[in-house]
């Protein structure tokens, strides 16, 4: 190896970081604009919330359908990497997993539109689907055996049966401005607590 191509590989470390991050910040900014004003919304709305040209946005994803695999995608990574975050930096792991519900509710409300539209395309819904699954499932996973190895929750709760139920518990909040899809799922964790007999 010569020197030159020493710090050429160096070179190339910082900014694979830059572009990453740069992604990361074009695919926040078209969820928040697919949260206020839907997955049809204008691609110049994202690209002067993400502070860069349309041309950037259309040179990372050609198809609408790119760039909404590429937020859908991105929102189940944020939601899996913060598992164990707030495993890490919480009070208990009944905490964590209460806050990280919250998210993964979140996720599922405001992320809806966005299977909808992804659903005309099955085989491609399908693999995100999976995708998801094997993100998220893991982690919830992890997180209710945290809680009841602590003896804060009941030890007879499926990780998929439990996310499946939150999912079913967030699809009122489309069709009725007065769901409260949170507060159900609150009570949903509220009773994953063991009671002492």
């Amino acid at each position: 190896m010569k020197d030159g191509d020493e710090g050429a590989g160096q070179a190339a470390t910082p900014r694979r970081k830059d572009a990453r991050r740069n992604q990361e910040a074009l695919l926040d900014a078209a969820a928040a604009v697919f949260v206020t004003s839907g997955v049809e919304a204008p691609v110049r709305d994202i690209a002067a919330r993400a502070g860069v040209g349309v041309g950037t946005i259309y040179r990372h994803f050609p198809a609408r359908a790119d760039l909404i695999i590429g937020v859908y995608r991105h929102q189940v990574d944020s939601c899996a990497e913060a598992g164990p975050a707030l495993l890490a930096a919480g009070p208990s792991p009944h905490s964590a997993l209460r806050e990280w519900i919250n998210l993964f509710a979140d996720f599922l409300v405001t992320k809806h539109g966005l299977a909808a539209v992804l659903q005309a395309d099955n085989s491609g819904f399908e693999a995100l689907h999976a995708y998801f699954v094997d993100r998220l499932v893991p982690v919830c996973a992890e997180l209710l055996e945290a809680a009841t190895a602590a003896g804060e929750i009941r030890p007879d709760i499926d990780a998929y049966q439990l996310m499946r139920g939150v999912g079913n518990l967030c699809v009122g909040a489309d069709s009725d401005a007065r769901y409260d899809a949170r507060r159900m799922v609150e009570l949903l964790v509220a009773g994953l607590r063991r009671t002492e007999h």
